[in-house]
């Protein structure tokens, strides 16, 4: 009894933390104003300004989740291929945004990028024409790469790290390429990185309202969007429990899949 006594807190932390309020999430997501049961709130993610919002989350999470891969995984090789001193330098100043706010670093972009911004100042400088970025799908994914994408590097830099490098000089040594060593060494063994990654971006990104309030100028509506309206504008506490039910599952679904993947990758190693 003893030994468990340390576990306690976590255990509190948990329950009153989590289990509760999800607790509460189901309650009203399957409750109506009167609190009576319905599904009513399950089966409105069937509605077509629900599909749409839902329908344009996705694209736009996918997108930014695609992107951030493209870009994580090139910066995690040149951060695995570094002495100790220079990868410990990049990795402190590319973490070092992460120290301000989340809010404040989005909104850093919505003076950047508007009409009277700093990047079409910069651009009329040179003489170039203006780029109407804000307050369109591109500024939202631009804010979810810069926001989440320090989530996609650092799982796979770690994953790349425990590569060992006598590992790749004996494909060398047996004829293979740089792309054949890739393909069929590096990338195998970077799967649980890239899992955790896409999970890390993925999910946030599907959620997200923040960055679609302030970088889309409250005209683009995710899902996100529509739950935190739910609940604070319309305060329908029951219709917004009932479609974030629906989103953890779509969020349980993929997180469920991307295990497997990355348990199945851990098991052929």
């Amino acid at each position: 009894m003893a030994k468990k006594m340390p576990a306690v807190p976590l255990l509190f932390w948990i329950v009153c933390g989590t289990v509760i309020p999800l607790l509460v999430v189901f309650y009203y997501g399957f409750t109506d104003r009167t609190g009576k049961f319905t599904i009513d709130n399950i089966l409105a993610i069937g509605e077509s300004v629900h599909l749409q919002a839902l329908g344009l989350s996705l694209l736009l999470s996918v997108i930014s989740t695609l992107i951030c891969l493209a870009l994580a995984f090139p910066l995690a090789m040149v951060l695995k291929s570094s002495s100790f001193g220079r990868r410990g330098f990049i990795i402190f100043i590319f973490i070092l945004p992460m120290w301000m706010n989340f809010l404040l670093r989005t909104m850093a972009w919505q003076v950047i990028l508007e009409k009277g911004g700093i990047f079409n100042s910069m651009l009329a400088v040179l003489h170039l024409p203006e780029l109407n970025i804000i307050n369109t799908p591109a500024a939202i994914v631009l804010g979810m790469v810069y926001d989440y994408l320090p989530f996609m590097v650092l799982p796979i830099y770690n994953v790349l790290l425990k590569i060992d490098d006598d590992l790749l000089n004996a494909a060398y040594d047996l004829g293979a390429t740089k792309r054949v060593v890739f393909r069929s060494v590096i990338l195998p063994l970077s799967v649980p990185g890239i899992a955790s990654g896409i999970t890390m971006v993925f999910v946030p990104s599907l959620t997200t309202f923040v960055i679609s309030n302030i970088l889309g100028g409250g005209k683009i509506y995710l899902i996100g969007n529509i739950i935190e309206q739910e609940f604070t504008t319309s305060a329908n506490w029951n219709l917004g429990s009932g479609i974030s039910i629906v989103m953890m599952i779509f969020i349980v679904v993929g997180m469920t899949a991307l295990t497997k993947l990355d348990a199945g990758e851990e098991a052929f190693v």
